[in-house]
């Protein structure tokens, strides 16, 4: 069993203050792989101090040299994304081809993309032509970063290169059970050369070190991706001290399918929630189909969820692995038996493991059909390989049922009828709305209406969320 007990700490890797000894088991067989240490708030404490002591010239860096870091991180990252994909398959459970096609090429592309819109982004200039006012953008300062176990690596450099970008440092803590890509993470910094205390890494749980860093009066900007509860806690945990707080939350993604969407509209829709086995916080969990279509699609939606492989992580190939802790595996399984208790109708997968597998937190790809925005499985965000299928028959009725959420983070629609398109689009509440399966561009902003949060993450929006914006008058 790996030994992962140390924190990065002001550029060192140092032993807890007090040992907390916390197993991470691997989902694919349910057996301990690494034990990590839960910090406790002398830890988080020593992590805090070195990053504001380092603030005081981090903040003072010229874009360039923070440029050149971040170069330096890309290609050091680029070179173990070997590694980076193995930790990732490993702690997640993902399958080696998509924990490195997805997972880990996430994390590249975003410190691409923000290395690009740092160069051109300017950080001060006159307000406007002729006038004595002057606009600058400063760091927001030190900066608590709680990251989940979903897409780990992507939520971390949407988090961590931002933040680095704009002058700020930082306390990272990913989630407990997901650590090693983040503490691989962490070796990658210190390989690029970041100064000490810039960056460091405390792992712990929620109650512990994401509680401590949400009410320390040294931090000036808590960013939290993770559930809907959570970030409420957070909020609240945060509020004495009137830090920033970015959300990114939970979801219940509508996907509207219209009589004369494309031809595999349907089957990508499947594919789409049974991807990173249904652990994604914008996936379209409620496909609604118009009623002309509606037989067709739950044959479609059946025979495709049918012939979606479950296996173990470490197999290459096109299939889903498990979900990640035996918690998650019971609230599943709890969640599809309340669709069959409240009378939606089965037709694909339902409770328990897959044939053949006897052990690991597998989930089989479920499709239920006749399902109202009443029921459990239509409310509650699942967070596993687990779709309802719901029946309309006019544009303003699938709106109104798309709408009918607390959350509002990814929406999609499936039309060919371009103005149909993009009315529809406008009156969807969610962050992100995605229109025949095209996925946004890089650089694009990403988060939530209502309970999905606020505040955006990606592009130049991202590097907004860690800046203050000062004006000064009298300049000329």
């Amino acid at each position: 069993m790996q030994n992962k007990k140390n924190f990065y700490i002001d550029g060192k890797w140092v032993a807890p203050f007090k040992s907390n000894d916390f197993i991470v088991t691997n989902p694919s067989n349910e057996e301990p792989y690494v034990v990590i240490s839960l910090g406790g708030s002398e830890d988080t404490n020593k992590a805090v101090k070195a990053a504001k002591n380092s603030y005081v010239t981090w903040k003072n860096t010229t874009k360039k040299e923070r440029l050149t870091l971040l170069e330096k991180l890309l290609e050091i990252y680029n070179k173990r994304s070997e590694e980076m994909t193995v930790a990732i398959s490993t702690e997640l459970g993902a399958p080696l081809d998509w924990a490195s096609s997805a997972q880990m090429a996430s994390g590249a592309r975003h410190i691409e993309d923000f290395i690009k819109r740092l160069k051109d982004f300017k950080f001060e200039s006159d307000f406007d032509e002729g006038s004595d006012s002057y606009i600058t953008y400063e760091p927001i300062g030190v900066c608590g970063l709680i990251t989940p176990w979903n897409w780990p690596i992507n939520q971390i450099a949407l988090k961590v290169i931002p933040a680095l970008a704009t002058g700020c440092t930082m306390v990272l803590k990913p989630s407990e059970i997901a650590p090693l890509s983040a503490m691989l993470f962490a070796e990658m910094i210190d390989e690029a050369g970041f100064p000490s205390g810039v960056f460091n890494l405390v792992n712990g749980d929620g109650a512990g070190v994401g509680s401590q860093l949400s009410a320390h009066p040294d931090i000036d900007m808590i960013s939290f991706t993770g559930s809907t509860r959570a970030g409420k806690l957070i909020s609240k945990s945060s509020a004495d001290t009137i830090k920033r707080v970015c959300l990114e939350l939970g979801g219940k993604g509508g996907n509207i399918i219209f009589k004369d969407s494309y031809p595999d509209a349907i089957r990508d829709g499947v594919r789409n929630i049974m991807s990173n086995s249904g652990q994604s916080c914008d996936a379209p969990t409620r496909m609604l189909v118009e009623k002309s279509i509606y037989e067709r699609a739950v044959k479609e939606a059946a025979d495709e969820a049918n012939k979606i492989k479950v296996d173990i992580a470490s197999k290459k190939g096109d299939h889903i692995g498990p979900v990640i802790t035996k918690i998650q595996f019971d609230k599943i399984q709890s969640l599809i038996q309340s669709g069959i208790d409240e009378g939606a109708t089965l037709v694909a997968g339902g409770t328990g493991r897959p044939k053949n597998m006897d052990k690991g937190y597998f989930v089989k790809p479920t499709v239920f059909t006749d399902v109202n925005n009443e029921m459990r499985i239509a409310k509650e965000e699942i967070f596993g390989p687990v779709l309802s299928i719901i029946p309309f028959e006019t544009e303003e009725e699938a709106i109104k049922i798309t709408n009918d959420s607390p959350y509002g983070l990814g929406n999609y629609l499936q039309t060919e009828d371009k103005e149909k398109a993009r009315r529809v689009a406008k009156q969807l509440r969610a962050g992100v709305v995605q229109i025949n399966g095209i996925a946004p561009a890089a650089g694009t902003p990403f988060g939530g209406y209502g309970q999905s949060g606020n505040g955006r993450e990606g592009g130049v929006w991202g590097l907004h969320e860690y800046l203050e914006v000062k004006t000064i008058s009298g300049w000329k």
